[in-house]
């Protein structure tokens, strides 16, 4: 007797790939193990995490926690495009000062700068959704791995099979076309790509 699947089984699949793959998520992950690169004692580890992950991922979760707490947005996915915009709006604001501070207290270089690209993706990302539903989901998986191959050269290539698992999901949940996961993946690469060139790190 054929195994047959639950009619739901992919859709569950989906969405567990994009809560794992949630931006929020993906940056703290990068952050820790930046951290862990480029610090020579437990202490500056966890400062340096606190640092980074504060602005890119703890601060913006409660930030969205809040809005939808209060009837700002409508749901935590931020669906409604109209909705995103104010959003990322904070996110600029919170990336551009979570800059600013590694730079004043002089963190390392690759730290400074991959939160950089995280600012600069963010005001894009703000302009392009006035008009567009671009994934931020596909930006913020590729951005990550991006970094990664930087620091580590081929040993993070495996992980550019998430890039297309986190498209599928994304696109398979109905959050996003295969364009905007397209666009969310380019402008991740890119911008990350083109802040390492300017730091001299790529």
């Amino acid at each position: 007797m054929p195994v047959r699947f639950r009619a739901r089984v992919w859709t569950d699949v989906a969405r567990i790939f994009s809560t794992i793959c949630n931006p929020f998520l993906t940056a703290l992950a990068l952050f820790v193990i930046l951290a862990y690169q480029t610090t020579a004692t437990p202490i500056d580890f966890w400062l340096q995490v606190v640092q980074s992950t504060f602005f890119t991922s703890i601060a913006p979760m409660l930030a969205i926690f809040w809005m939808y707490a209060t009837g700002r947005i409508s749901d935590l996915d931020m669906s409604i495009r109209e909705e995103r915009s104010k959003v990322f709006g904070i996110f600029v604001v919170f990336y551009v000062l979570g800059a600013l501070e590694l730079y004043v207290v002089h963190a390392p270089k690759i730290v400074i700068a991959t939160m950089a690209g995280y600012a600069v993706s963010s005001v894009l990302v703000q302009a392009i959704t006035q008009y567009w539903k671009i994934s931020t989901h596909a930006l913020g998986v590729t951005a990550p791995i991006v970094v990664l191959i930087a620091v580590f050269s081929w040993l993070p290539l495996p992980l550019l099979v998430l890039i297309p698992i986190v498209g599928w999901a994304r696109v398979s949940l109905h959050a996003h076309t295969v364009l905007q996961v397209v666009a969310g993946t380019v402008l991740g690469g890119a911008t990350t790509f083109l802040l390492l060139r300017l730091f001299g790190l790529a």
